[in-house]
């Protein structure tokens, strides 16, 4: 057993509400191969920094962890691998955003086109100012529309899965859509996910659906659409969900509801927006484009002293 405290230097953000917690120093080594491959690692050897970084007592449920390596790609500002309360995930829309404005508040950036290496794929990333940027998300597309499940206490729940980087299930909101009623909707989005795997209904590669989208109309006259992302560790997105909203205009697109250029503006279930559009792409998939703004709101040396019995963190999110 080490002997040492563990020190790591990070910068928290927030993106439409979401936070995003970039882990500057003090992470682990992970070696020079694929992303892909690195989160491998990262997940058979380190796990146990992820849990001290994002878990209580040191974070909280909504936090989306993002640790910065150094990209394969020359072109690429940084490589970042997202995780949360769960485990890993392929790509993070607000949590992008969220690094490309650390980036820029740590001047490794400024304003114009950059790129960002994930484990799924490169992000081009366009920042606007110190508190605006654009995504280009990895190609984004509806595996399955109309898909029916038999879900307890809601009866049939008829939608569609989609890729947006992460694999969603998106279908109407079996209740209204409005902060007063998180508990109930968060259970609702939990037995739908639950529901999902016990049918039998997955992503590519009997890969495991892990957010659940509720939409219904939008709450303001300059908005489109209102979600809820029910996030894999059991937390609701704060944020309209970069990755979801890529599903959404992947759907959109697919019923041709939605031209290409066209503008879409998503907004959360606290009110926060996100504005996406996207482009053709080959195979019936698109390019989404996601366009929001994040705050920088700390700088900080988190701790990990021996001998402390919750070092690791308490891990609630893995019981969901």
């Amino acid at each position: 057993m080490s002997t040492t405290d563990v020190r790591v230097q990070v910068i928290d953000s927030h993106t439409a509400g979401e936070p995003t917690r970039v882990v500057l120093t003090g992470g682990p080594d992970l070696g020079t191969c694929s992303l892909s491959e690195r989160r491998k690692r990262f997940r058979g050897t380190a796990d146990d920094f992820r849990k001290m970084l994002i878990d209580e007592p040191r974070g909280n449920e909504a936090m989306v962890g993002a640790l910065l390596c150094e990209p394969t790609d020359p072109e690429c500002a940084t490589g970042v691998i997202f995780f949360n309360n769960r485990g890993y995930l392929g790509m993070c829309g607000h949590g992008t955003i969220g690094v490309a404005v650390t980036l820029a508040y740590l001047k490794r950036i400024g304003p114009g086109s950059h790129k960002i290496e994930t484990p799924v794929g490169i992000i081009s990333v366009e920042l606007h100012d110190a508190h605006s940027a654009s995504i280009q998300n990895v190609p984004s597309y509806r595996l399955h529309a109309g898909i029916t499940v038999d879900v307890p206490e809601l009866g049939t729940v008829t939608g569609d899965v989609a890729w947006g980087g992460n694999w969603f299930f998106l279908t109407e909101a079996p209740l209204p859509l409005s902060p007063d009623r998180i508990p109930e909707i968060t259970t609702a989005a939990l037995r739908v996910r639950t529901a999902l795997s016990e049918q039998g209904i997955f992503g590519t590669d009997g890969a495991e659906i892990d957010h659940v989208e509720f939409f219904a109309p939008a709450q303001s006259a300059t908005a489109n659409s209102r979600n809820f992302v029910l996030c894999p560790g059991g937390a609701y997105d704060r944020s309209p969900c970069g990755t979801g909203l890529s599903a959404k205009l992947a759907c959109l697109a697919a019923d041709g509801k939605l031209a290409p250029g066209e503008r879409w503006v998503q907004e959360s279930i606290i009110g926060s927006r996100f504005e996406g559009s996207y482009q053709g792409g080959t195979d019936g998939r698109i390019l989404p484009r996601i366009t929001g703004n994040a705050y920088i709101v700390s700088e900080s040396q988190l701790i990990q002293q021996t001998g402390d019995p919750f070092g690791r963190g308490i891990p609630m999110g893995e019981f969901i």
